[in-house]
């Protein structure tokens, strides 16, 4: 008989055969791949693609890591599960908050209501931020579910995270939040998991340091995809359904000189409009900065006196470097953002520029290497792989890194 579970206006699945693995891959567009894939760097990828799929798929805008895992995770846009930034402003009351507290959430995930018809539930994330989120209605009394991160692995309790003792269960010590060993934690416990745990479906989410400051083809990032190709090809030597995408891709920002290439918005329409209140929200805003210093390619502004919108748009389309400046209306209808948490226009930069505030709000100290950054639409170019023909997948038809556990749990069948 076939079971069917109405997720987000969307039809599941049942219970998978085989367990149904998503993998995240932070930061990591096309290129990046490629270029490992030439100088034979990743022989497991390529059998994978050799026997399945190798598609490109378009990200949640803004092309940022909070909306894109919450998409990925419930299956739908921001406009559904209103996580819309990494963090978003109240003009009520003056307040900037973060979205990772689950209250901000308008949409169950896929596990929650994969948990409450008896699935297996295991969710590792490399950043902490996102845990409270990718584990929003899940319980750990009953040995179910597991839900952790490698960032704070060392902190993981039964009651919190349906694990203890990670680090001495794995053999790894917590890595350093900025470093490639975070995202390998990640993928470690996901190995060890399917093995030991054997969930029905698993989501393994790691962190685009990497990314933000090598280019692909480096030897470095050559280096950190090379250690992801051997946990992948351990994961499909396992028997599980893999897909594998990103929540964004990642672009170099930088001037010659290797200083960041940024538009100070804030500063610029302090300068035009003195008698205008103007608010820049960059919500690319978390609290690991270093490696971006808060400088993506999306903006969204607000406005005390909506009868000066058309006059901002009109200034800020002078600007050539920005190439998308929308009213609130118009930007919420084409990219699929909740209206009451964005501002009265949204921007998008072209693809080597960004969008900064006032100059002296960035702190860009911890730049060592040239800006490597994402948030607009020239980074929303993703990886979808599957280790499995999918004949379903209608080419005609918009993939988005959302659709991934649609596939997943498709292609691994039904209990």
């Amino acid at each position: 008989m076939t079971i069917l579970l109405n997720i987000n206006n969307r039809q599941y699945q049942g219970i998978p055969k085989k367990t149904s693995v998503v993998i995240c891959l932070d930061g990591s567009q096309k290129e990046y791949l490629d270029e490992a894939s030439k100088i034979n760097l990743m022989p497991n990828l390529d059998r994978i693609i050799k026997k399945g799929e190798y598609l490109i798929a378009h990200s949640a805008i803004p092309s940022f890591t909070n909306p894109n895992n919450i998409s990925i995770v419930t299956g739908q846009p921001s406009s559904v599960h209103g996580i819309c930034g990494n963090f978003f402003y109240t003009p009520s009351t003056g307040v900037e908050v973060m979205m990772n507290d689950p209250r901000f959430l308008r949409a169950p995930t896929i596990f929650e209501k994969y948990y409450e018809i008896g699935a297996k539930i295991a969710l590792v994330t490399a950043k902490d931020k996102l845990r409270t989120l990718l584990g929003n209605g899940l319980k750990y009394n009953d040995k179910r579910a597991l839900c952790f991160s490698a960032e704070k692995s060392d902190q993981a309790t039964m009651e919190v995270n349906g694990i203890e003792k990670v680090n001495e269960w794995l053999g790894m010590s917590v890595p350093e939040v900025y470093s490639a060993e975070l995202s390998e934690f990640v993928m470690a416990a996901g190995v060890k998991l399917l093995a030991e745990f054997k969930p029905d479906i698993m989501y393994l989410s790691t962190t685009d340091y990497i990314q933000h400051k090598y280019k692909p083809g480096h030897e470095v990032a050559n280096k950190f995809y090379k250690m992801f190709d051997n946990y992948i090809g351990q994961l499909d030597d396992m028997g599980a359904i893999l897909v594998i995408t990103a929540d964004h891709g990642m672009k170099p920002k930088s001037q010659e000189d290797g200083s960041p290439n940024a538009i100070f918005l804030q500063d610029h329409l302090d300068i035009k409009f003195p008698s205008v209140k103007a608010k820049v929200i960059l919500p690319i805003t978390d609290p690991y900065v270093v490696h971006h210093g808060a400088l993506g390619s999306f903006a969204t502004i607000y406005l005390e006196d909506k009868i000066h919108v058309d006059l901002i748009i009109n200034e800020i389309k002078k600007i050539k470097e920005i190439e998308v400046v929308l009213n609130k209306d118009d930007a919420c209808s084409a990219y699929d953002l909740p209206k009451d948490r964005m501002g009265d226009i949204i921007c998008m930069s072209s693809e080597f520029m960004t969008i900064g505030s006032s100059k002296d709000k960035h702190d860009l100290s911890g730049l060592n290497e040239p800006l490597r950054s994402h948030g607009g639409l020239h980074e929303r170019q993703v990886p979808f792989i599957v280790n499995k023909k999918m004949s379903q997948i209608d080419a005609n038809k918009q993939l988005y890194n959302y659709d991934a556990f649609y596939y997943a749990i498709m292609a691994a069948g039904e209990n």
